[in-house]
């Protein structure tokens, strides 16, 4: 038997004693809700992970993460499902039982979509704003000496505060709190982006910017048709990292006030102890955090797939 078989075989060991302990073990802790959720959850984990295996073996790489991955998973929820549902030593609100914390899929789904869709078009609105002017002001920047001159300096202070500090005085300033929730995560995308836009376009190989000027090309040719191609690629490039800001934004800002979205949702839950529904609140954001960060790695791939 080769390491892949071994490490197959273990992954699989656990995945039944969980699944057999889940189904036949008795249940000390009262007030569980159906296990049918949980036996859909851990199948639907199950699958992904065959999925990335095949995946990993189709490309001819011997990659070891899935395995290591699946059995830390299957090693927490087994440690998970014994201490709260079989034995009943952990804390009976503050840790909920995994089959409590799954059935909220079932009864919640709706709000849950509701919430993620929300999120999610804030998210996408603040960041693509935010971002798309970073690019456009930050080229216009960094090609005019006399303009970068003086947006520079004021771009270089504000960029290290926090929008978040500012954001209770945008909720009093702007007339609804999803407006001010948007200009929160478009400051926390533009400010820095911008200030590496100019960065990238002070920073151009002179050979490349002599051999442009040979065309005479106009100051606005010159921006649209030589610096934005030439800095696609580390935009796309750093789109991950804009990503990664704009979602902490987002969060920030649902904690404002906030009557929809995904952070809204686990707030609310824990501010009436529902920690079922806050728990798997927080599984559906790390859930949706990494879907996206899975779709701009393929954009990454497909953009800039010379890099």
């Amino acid at each position: 038997m080769n390491v892949t078989h071994r490490r197959f075989l273990q992954s699989h060991l656990l995945f039944a004693v969980l699944l057999g302990i889940v189904l036949l073990a008795p249940k000390a802790r009262p007030g569980l809700a159906s296990c049918t959720a949980l036996i859909a959850a851990l199948c639907i984990i199950e699958g992904l992970f065959l999925l990335a295996a095949w995946r990993g073996r189709q490309v001819g790489k011997a990659q070891t993460a899935p395995f290591d991955i699946i059995r830390l998973v299957w090693a927490l929820l087994l440690v998970w499902e014994v201490m709260t549902s079989v034995l009943h030593r952990a804390h009976p609100v503050l840790i909920p039982a995994p089959e409590n914390v799954f059935d909220t899929f079932r009864s919640q789904w709706g709000t849950i979509l509701r919430n993620i869709a929300y999120s999610l078009q804030l998210l996408l609105s603040g960041f693509l704003i935010g971002l798309v002017l970073a690019v456009a002001l930050g080229l216009f920047a960094g090609w005019y000496p006399r303009l970068r001159a003086f947006a520079y300096p004021i771009a270089n202070v504000l960029a290290p505060i926090p929008p978040i500090v500012i954001s209770p005085y945008l909720v009093a300033l702007m007339p609804t709190f999803r407006s001010a929730s948007l200009v929160v995560i478009v400051l926390g995308v533009f400010l820095p982006n911008f200030l590496s836009t100019i960065n990238r376009v002070v920073s151009i190989e002179p050979q490349i910017l002599d051999s442009a000027r040979m065309l005479c090309p106009t100051g606005r040719t010159m921006i649209w048709n030589i610096l934005l191609p030439y800095l696609f690629p580390s935009v796309i490039g750093g789109l991950r990292v804009s990503l990664t800001t704009s979602l902490l934004m987002l969060n920030f800002a649902e904690l404002m006030g906030a009557t929809h979205g995904m952070g809204y949702y686990v707030q609310n839950s824990i501010a009436y102890a529902n920690y079922a529904h806050a728990v798997a609140g927080i599984i559906v954001i790390g859930t949706v955090v990494t879907a996206l960060g899975a779709l701009v790695a393929r954009l990454q791939k497909q953009w800039i797939f010379w890099h």
